[in-house]
Parts: structure tokens; C-alpha cells; sequence
């Protein structure tokens, strides 16, 4: 199109410029030079095409290895940096460690064995069903159906599941699947609005779950078990089974006992119910101690401290009903003499029943420390009884011989006894140990190191501060009682201690000799008293009772009888036959030598019935012992030999002095 514009402008001008001339031959090489550049790329790109498809196999080959590395890569990182490095330094400890954080690895693993676990399992478990319906499970009898009659879709139960307590491990697959059909029916009828499921009656539940573990303990060893021991599986078909059951009732029982705290009664039962099927379970069932049954349940803290509160309630609306009962202080034993050695009254015998109770009740839960509380709360109960009964002895104070003052000693020392018997026992000696160890406060407050070391060692008991608190009521009870029976003796006793002993005849045939008179109004009382206490008072009380007696009469004849007169020969002789003749034998059918606990007496009687003679030389020996210091320098024997060889062992030598003062018989008067 140029060249025809430059060709008309040709013609019309007849002639070229030099410029347009130079612009026509420039364009003309611009021209070529795009034609030759066109061709070039026409032959390049074929070029390239010829070798993409050329060099596409050897890409291909190239991707597959690049893709083989990258794998190799991240395999790498697992494997060789940090645990390359750890064992460079030796440090395989670290290396392990290393090894272990390969969480995508494990994470990828885990849901692949999950995964087919579950297929397996699904295909294994309908296998199994099959056989156990073809074996007919389960075999059981459901009691609840003659009890209540069922209707109706059951409705879901808080915590009523198969699904074990979290410190356990998991039941075995081939029991889970059995307790299926058993569970269903746990559910069925104790769970929601079911007539079953009443709070008032969990012995219901509580007696099926027994049943079946019963009837189902054979079909366990016999087909069960014999499948468990060929695989090598360390279990125990009939516990795995029980396990599982145990499941249902401890979720069963935690869910009502929550239920059940407003209401004592049936908080109360259910308590009872809990306690003897767990008794029942580890005897009659043999199901192992290292398994849980229901009692953790009652270790709750709400559970317990209710359990303690309804506990000492009751506790104390009985001791309000046995002290006011009508044979409160009589003995159901009085009429059998083998069996009424501790004379106790009933109100005391029923106390201790219900300690034991109490003690029965909480000696199977697991927990020291749960133990220990209960403990306290009996400790607390004997001392809030201690009390009763030294309200009730004040009003009876009055009148100390009287049958019930006498039952009120009896039950004090009942309780001591019992307890002293308990701090020997050895599950009471582990609750000793388990305070110390534990350090609880509530038992040993107020106590110093002394006492501390004593629990320590076993040598005291959790028990010593209440029976050092009934011991010395004892012994108030003990000392007025022998008070009032000295007063009503020495009463008696005043004629004979101003009978005329200085003016008293000789008989020199002892034969011949009766009890002086004036002594019979107090030997009859002192054996009238010995009588009646020997018949109301236990066996140990009465043996202190007869002892403190003869100490005390001991003192009271030698003081008011023997030091207060003086005696002639035969006043002296009078004096020895009441005394042996007459007061010991009445002592005489408690023990084989009464003479013994009436020392000063008899001692008295030795050195006043001594013949002229032998007063004169011991009256002269001890006077000279009294004025000479050096005798013993002087190789003279002691005065006390003198008297130990004339049976005086008691009787100090300016005692026996007096003693010989008293006689009227010497010679020259």
C-alpha cells in the first residue's frame, strides 16, 4: 500500500525526493528483517515442542522420585534429627523420648487399629451372642417379677449403667457382651417410676444382683472359664461376671443414697442393707477383698457424716429408752449364778450391745480414717452415759446399800471392764496405730508426749481417758459405799469398844471361851453387810468391797478398841479369841487367810497375849535399841528380828512399846 502511494506520487510529481527515497529502503529491510524473525520462530517453537515431548518420560520418572524422597524426608524427621543427635551424645534415654512424640504417626495408628478393632469386635460379639442364645443366657429368675408386675418402656436411671467405677480396669469383651441382657433387665425394673424401684426397698435390687451371681456361677466356670484358661487370660470368669454386676449396684446405690439424705429411716435401711450385702458378697459369694463392693460408696463425704449424725441419734434416743425402762437395773442373768459373775444391769448390758453394733457396722469400711470417726462418736457416747449414770447414782446417794445405788456400781464397772477388754482387741490396737500415724486431733487432743509414746507403743489404749473418768467414778461409788457400811458397824461396835478389858478374868481354857457380847450387835451387821453385798455386787467389786472393809476394820479396832484401853491377861485373851475366832472366819469365805488383811489387829493380839516373860525381854530390847545409837556397832541383832521372829512383820517398834503399855500384868503392880 506504501509503494502504490509512493508510485502515484511518482507519477504525479515526475521526480523522487532524496528522503522519501531513503524512508522506501528502510522499510523495505524492516520488512525482511519481520519476515526472517517470523520464519526463526516458526522453527524454535517446533523445536521446543519436539523436546517437551522428547523430555515428558524422563519428568514423569523424575516426579516418582521426587515424591519417594519427600516421603523419605519426612520419615527422616521423625527418625534421625533429634534421636541421631541423642545417641551421638549417647543420651538414649533422650532418644527414646524422642522417638515417642511422633504424635501424627501414633495418632494414624491408633484410628487404624480402632478401626478394625471395631469391625472385629462387631463381627466376634454376634458370633458370641449367637452361642450364648443358643446356650440359653442368661440363667437367672428375676424376684422382682413375683414381687411387683412390670409395664411399660423403662425410663433411663442417673448412673444406672454396666459401665465400671473409673479405678477399675475394664471387664473383659465376652462379659460385657454377657451383661447386656443383664443390665437391660437391672434397668428395666429399678430404674424411674417402676413399682421396683422403691427407695424403701433396696434389699430388692440388692437381692437380684446376689441371684444371679448364684445362679449363674456355674454356667460361668463350666463354659466360661475353660474359654478364658486356653487363651492364657488371667481372669476369673465368676468375679469378671460379678464385677460387672457390682457395677449396676454401686452406681444404683450411690444415685438413691444421695436421695435418701433428708430421710433418717430409710437412710438407715438402706445403710443395713448395704452392710449385709457386702457381708453376704464376701462370704457366701467369695468375692475377692481386692475388688471393691459397695462400701466406698458410704466413705462420701455427705454419705458419712449423715451416717454419723443418724448414728448418735439414735444412739441416744436408746439410751434415753434403756435407762427408763422398767428392769432398767436389773440382771436378765441374776437367776443363773454362772452367768451373773459381772452382775450387770440390763440398761449397761444393752449399752455395750449397741457399742458393739456400732463397732460391727463400721469395721468392714475400708478407710482408717472413717473408722476413727466412729470411734470418736463411741468414745463421746460412753462419756454422755458416764454422765446418766452419775445423775441417776447422785439421786440415790442417800441410801448407798440400796439395790439400785449397787446396780449403778455394777454398770460402771460392766462398762470399764468391757472397754479395758476392748483396747486389747486387735482391731481396736490398728485403729490405736492408724491415729498416731494419721495424727487425728479429735483423739488425741489434750494428750502430752507421755501419753503419745504409750498409744505409740500399745501400751495404752484409745480408751484410757474414759476409763480413768468410770474408774474414778468407781471408786467414788466404792469409797461411799464402804463409808456408810463402817458407820453403821462402828455404831454397833461402841459397847465393845468400851467393854471392861482391864477387869477381864484369866481362862486358861480357850475351850470354855464364847464371843464376848458386846461384840455380837457388830459381828452380826458385818456379817449381815458382807452377806448382802457378796449377793449384789459383781464378783471383783466385792472382792474390793470386802478387802477396803477388813483394811478399814483393821484400822478401826486397833485405833478405837485396842490403843484406846488396857487390857488384863484375860482381857487380852478375849480380844485374841473375838478376833480369831470370830472376825477373821467371817472374812474366812472370801479368801484363805482373812488374818493377813487385819495386820495390826493380829499383831496387837501376838504382843499383848505374850507371857510375862517374853514381854519383859522385848520391852527391855526395844527401850534399849530406843536410847543406845550404837547398837549396831555393838553386834547386837535389831529389834526387828526380835519382833519378825514373834510374827510381828507390821507393827513398828514404838508401836509394839505402846502395845506393851497397854498390858496390866507386870510384875510389882
Amino acid at each position: 500500500m506504501i509503494a502504490c502511494c509512493l508510485f502515484q506520487v511518482v507519477n504525479v510529481s515526475g521526480s523522487v525526493p532524496p528522503k522519501v527515497s531513503e524512508a522506501l529502503s528502510v522499510a523495505r529491510e524492516a520488512r525482511c528483517s519481520l519476515d526472517d524473525l517470523l520464519h526463526k520462530e516458526q522453527l524454535l517453537s517446533s523445536s521446543v515442542d519436539q523436546h517437551l515431548a522428547d523430555v515428558q518420560l524422563w519428568m514423569d520418572d523424575l516426579g516418582e522420585t521426587r515424591d519417594q524422597v519427600d516421603t523419605i524426608e519426612r520419615h527422616m524427621k521423625y527418625l534421625l534429627p533429634q534421636s541421631q543427635q541423642c545417641l551421638m551424645t549417647s543420651s538414649v534415654s533422650e532418644a527414646i523420648r524422642a522417638q515417642s512424640a511422633c504424635s501424627s504417626l501414633k495418632g494414624f495408628l491408633y484410628k487404624t487399629l480402632r478401626f478394625w478393632h471395631k469391625i472385629i469386635k462387631d463381627r466376634l460379639s454376634s458370633d458370641f451372642d449367637n452361642i450364648l442364645t443358643q446356650l440359653h443366657w442368661p440363667i437367672d429368675d428375676i424376684i422382682s417379677q413375683a414381687l411387683v408386675p412390670s409395664r411399660g418402656e423403662p425410663s433411663p436411671q442417673p448412673g444406672c449403667s454396666a459401665t465400671p467405677p473409673p479405678h477399675t480396669l475394664p471387664l473383659c469383651l465376652p462379659v460385657q457382651i454377657m451383661l447386656l441382657p443383664l443390665s437391660k433387665r437391672f434397668k428395666y425394673h429399678f430404674s424411674g417410676n417402676r413399682q421396683t424401684n422403691s427407695l424403701s426397698k433396696p434389699e430388692w435390687y440388692l437381692t437380684q444382683t446376689l441371684l444371679w451371681m448364684g445362679n449363674s456361677s456355674a454356667f460361668m466356670e463350666e463354659k466360661i472359664q475353660p474359654i478364658l484358661d486356653r487363651s492364657a487370660a488371667t481372669i476369673n470368669a465368676r468375679v469378671e461376671l460379678s464385677r460387672g454386676l457390682l457395677s449396676l449396684v454401686q452406681e444404683k446405690v450411690a444415685f438413691d443414697a444421695g436421695r435418701l439424705l433428708y430421710d433418717d429411716v430409710l437412710f438407715c435401711h438402706l445403710v443395713e442393707e448395704v452392710l449385709q450385702f457386702e457381708k453376704e458378697l464376701r462370704s457366701t459369694y467369695s468375692y475377692p477383698k481386692t475388688f471393691p463392693g459397695l462400701l466406698h460408696l458410704l466413705l462420701d463425704e455427705a454419705v458419712l457424716q449423715k451416717w454419723l449424725t443418724v448414728e448418735k441419734k439414735m444412739a441416744v434416743e436408746k439410751m434415753d429408752a434403756m435407762l427408763s425402762a422398767e428392769g432398767a437395773w436389773s440382771s436378765q442373768y441374776k437367776d443363773i449364778n454362772d452367768m451373773d459373775e459381772l452382775k450387770a444391769p440390763d440398761c449397761a448390758e444393752t449399752f455395750m450391745t449397741l457399742l458393739q453394733v456400732i463397732t460391727d457396722r463400721y469395721q468392714a469400711l475400708p478407710c482408717p480414717s472413717a473408722q476413727l470417726k466412729f470411734l470418736g462418736l463411741q468414745r463421746e457416747l460412753v462419756d454422755d452415759f458416764r454422765i446418766r449414770l452419775t445423775q441417776v447414782m447422785k439421786e440415790e446417794s442417800r441410801c448407798p446399800l440400796g439395790f439400785r445405788y449397787c446396780a449403778i456400781l455394777n454398770a460402771v464397772n460392766y462398762i470399764s471392764t468391757i472397754l479395758a477388754d476392748w483396747g486389747d482387741n486387735v482391731f481396736f490396737l490398728q485403729l490405736q496405730q492408724a491415729a498416731v500415724s494419721l495424727g487425728e486431733d479429735a483423739l488425741l487432743k489434750g494428750l502430752g508426749v507421755m501419753e503419745l509414746g504409750r498409744l505409740a507403743s500399745l501400751e495404752g489404749s484409745l480408751f484410757d481417758g474414759e476409763l480413768a473418768l468410770l474408774d474414778r467414778l468407781k471408786g467414788d461409788m466404792l469409797g461411799r459405799l464402804l463409808e456408810w457400811t463402817m458407820r453403821e458397824i462402828t455404831e454397833k461396835a461402841k459397847p465393845y469398844c468400851q467393854d471392861r478389858w482391864l477387869s477381864l478374868p484369866s481362862q486358861h481354857d480357850q475351850s470354855t471361851m464364847s464371843l464376848s457380847s458386846s461384840a455380837c450387835p457388830m459381828m452380826l451387821c458385818l456379817r449381815d453387810r458382807l452377806l448382802n453385798l457378796h449377793q449384789v455386787l459383781s464378783f471383783s467389786l466385792f472382792q474390793l468391797a470386802w478387802q477396803g472393809l477388813a483394811e478399814r476394820l483393821d484400822s478401826f479396832i486397833y485405833q478405837e478398841v485396842i490403843l484406846s484401853n488396857h487390857f488384863s491377861d484375860g482381857g487380852a485373851a478375849q480380844l485374841q479369841f473375838d478376833m480369831s475366832r470370830n472376825l477373821f472366819p467371817l472374812f474366812g469365805h472370801y479368801c484363805k487367810r482373812p488374818e493377813n488383811f487385819f495386820k495390826h489387829v493380829k499383831e496387837a493380839c501376838i504382843i499383848l497375849c505374850l507371857n510375862v516373860g517374853s514381854a519383859l525381854l522385848l520391852r527391855s530390847l526395844l527401850k534399849d535399841s530406843r536410847e543406845t545409837s550404837d547398837w549396831m556397832s555393838a553386834g547386837d541383832p535389831p529389834p526387828e528380828s526380835a519382833l519378825n521372829e514373834l510374827g510381828v512383820y507390821c507393827l513398828a517398834a514404838c508401836d509394839v512399846l505402846i502395845l506393851l503399855g497397854l498390858r496390866a500384868s507386870w510384875p510389882g503392880q
